[in-house]
């Protein structure tokens, strides 16, 4: 909306600055961020006031962790409602309103967080960890894969390389056109699993929302790049009509998750419970989809793709023993201690600081900590990409 300011630089030249997509990227990022500081303490009050608290899942083979994670039971969450907040009002003040692309990575973002909205409630009324089913997440995240593919299809800047599979280090598509079928399987594969990789991720205080902060800044830059044509024929990457904007709002994005971060950062004063998780790899994958870097998502969200990983190899190998013997895999022989593999991670080092004589405390946040170092590091190598082709 502020963009507009820019029409009035015949009588100050100085509004010319409302037309830079850094200035506004920056200004959006900054907008986010001061309202999640404003607005955080608020927000917590209110979800404490309400009783919405967190219900936290039972493990029956991990003690260790049972024990240390119940003491979060009942701290605040649907704290994913101060990013989407966030991101939204500071999306409409800085994004260029007539930009298709920034309407359907909002209203995705919108969408799937209404999902994780459901989510939680249901948690939150039955008081256990279940919330939705699987399939019905699944039916309503294809339900909007149709919708968004339909959308992108109307567009005309997104339209032109809409069926095209991008693979990084390469410069021109390795698939010229997926087809109708191809395209909405390809594109459900990267919404539904970015998706659910973030859901999986947001486990310990601060660990998803500060890796969604380096994916956010990384995607920022690949947007830019989509979106400028000079640049984006010097670097051979696809060029989509509009893109720039989406840096935008990935700006906007950066700035909600880093100021949601400082309440979410250990100790945690808020969760952002799917509300937040669901709404957060939604939007990045559909970021990732319109400006035709979808598989780069894996080298800058490995962390996402790690958790999401390590989730399918433990049920793959329990399932596959329960298939050969009709008997439980015991904890002894699964590949990860506990899964998501962060959980893993923070066993071993709280085991390991005990046999050193030092407090377990702080295992949790050195584990987040690491993760979020790998997350810059994926982030920066993802960036690589633009060069090595």
């Amino acid at each position: 909306m502020l963009y507009y300011l820019s029409l009035w630089t015949d009588w100050i030249s100085a509004l010319n600055v409302f037309r830079y997509v850094t200035f506004r990227a920056f200004m959006g990022a900054g907008t986010s961020f001061l309202l999640s500081l404003l607005l955080g303490r608020w927000m917590i009050g209110r979800l404490r006031a309400l009783k919405i608290g967190q219900v936290v899942r039972q493990e029956q083979d991990v003690e260790d962790a049972l024990q240390h994670h119940g003491r979060k039971a009942g701290t605040p969450t649907m704290g994913g409602l101060l990013i989407l907040f966030t991101t939204v009002v500071s999306s409409v003040l800085w994004c260029h309103s007539s930009n298709p692309q920034v309407w359907i990575v909002m209203a995705t973002m919108l969408f799937m967080g209404a999902v994780g909205f459901a989510d939680d409630w249901l948690k939150l009324r039955h008081r256990n960890s279940a919330g939705l089913k699987e399939w019905q997440k699944l039916a309503l995240q294809g339900a909007w894969v149709v919708a968004a593919f339909l959308a992108i299809e109307a567009v005309p800047g997104t339209r032109a390389v809409a069926r095209q599979l991008m693979v990084p280090f390469f410069k021109a598509p390795v698939v010229a056109d997926l087809t109708i079928p191809g395209s909405l399987i390809f594109m459900f594969l990267v919404l539904v699993g970015t998706t659910n990789a973030v859901n999986l991720t947001d486990g310990l205080d601060g660990l998803a929302a500060g890796c969604m902060g380096s994916v956010s800044a990384a995607y920022l830059a690949l947007a830019y790049v989509a979106g400028n044509v000079i640049m984006a024929n010097y670097l051979q990457v696809p060029s989509v009509t509009g893109a720039h904007e989406l840096a935008v709002f990935c700006g906007c994005l950066l700035g909600a998750v880093l100021g949601f971060l400082w309440w979410n950062a250990y100790p945690a004063k808020v969760f952002m419970g799917d509300t937040g998780s669901l709404a957060l790899g939604g939007t990045i994958a559909m970021v990732a989809i319109l400006i035709k870097q979808e598989l780069t998502l894996l080298i800058v969200g490995l962390v996402f793709a790690g958790e999401a990983g390590s989730v399918l190899i433990q049920r793959g190998a329990c399932k596959w023993h329960r298939w050969r013997t009709g008997e439980g895999l015991p904890p002894a022989r699964r590949p990860f201690r506990m899964t998501p593999i962060h959980h893993h991670f923070e066993i071993i080092s709280k085991e390991r600081a005990r046999a050193e004589g030092r407090s377990p405390d702080a295992a949790e946040n050195s584990v987040v900590i690491r993760f979020w170092i790998v997350s810059i590091v994926c982030a920066l190598l993802g960036l690589a990409t633009l060069k090595l082709r």
